[in-house]
């Protein structure tokens, strides 16, 4: 049966968003005192969420409720500050968007960015209406790899579950296609490996966004 909507991940996947992420942590980090990290080491930080991203880039010893809660307050208050200073759409998203509008396959994200930044980071890189659902990290809302999200989108855009694809670029990703019973599909030009894709439950992986209207 042909898929009549795609749900996109976010961060990694439509939006190169490692550089503005790794800088805000970062400063964030200096803010209290604690080493910062380099760039790609924010590859394997992010993707469940800020709550877990504030705990991974503390210090072994510094991880406790305190210091995490500080570390977020402090997170939240830097990337809201610095959300799009670097980031941008990945090369051929904007194309592939246009395509699957042009086929009248509607299209959500679902990301775990929290929910107010994910619709700021939509509104302002994408062109109006491109996207019938937006679900970001909100609170009382379980994150990926619950389904939770993926299948309220579904249901904005009027689809099935099983009608959707989901696109995403880590093991997170895949997993929650499989949960929502989606079909999954990994990309390798995001933050995480081919190898983590399959593990994961990929149902196909391409290198590239046109890719996708093949499996459409």
């Amino acid at each position: 049966m042909p898929h009549t909507a795609a749900l996109f991940d976010l961060d990694g996947t439509l939006l190169d968003t490692l550089e503005d992420i790794a800088d805000a942590v970062n400063r964030a980090l200096a803010s209290l005192s604690l080493p910062v990290h380099a760039i790609d080491a924010y590859r394997t930080f992010v993707g469940e969420g800020i709550s877990v991203l504030a705990r991974r880039v503390l210090p072994p010893d510094r991880q406790g409720d305190d210091d995490a809660r500080a570390c977020l307050k402090a997170i939240s208050r830097e990337y809201g500050g610095g959300l799009l200073v670097k980031t941008k759409p990945f090369e051929g998203i904007t194309d592939l968007l246009s395509n699957l509008a042009k086929k009248n396959i509607r299209c959500g994200v679902v990301s775990n960015k929290p929910h107010e930044l994910a619709i700021r980071s939509v509104t302002t890189l994408f062109a109006p209406h491109t996207f019938g659902a937006v679900i970001g990290q909100r609170p009382g809302v379980p994150t990926k790899p619950d389904p939770t999200g993926a299948l309220e989108a579904a249901a904005i855009l009027g689809a099935k579950p099983s009608d959707c694809l989901y696109m995403g670029d880590s093991g997170i990703d895949m997993q929650t296609a499989h949960a929502a019973g989606m079909f999954g599909v990994g990309v390798l030009w995001g933050f995480r490996t081919k190898e983590e894709l399959m593990q994961y439950g990929a149902r196909a992986v391409i290198s590239h966004p046109s890719e996708l209207l093949e499996l459409l």
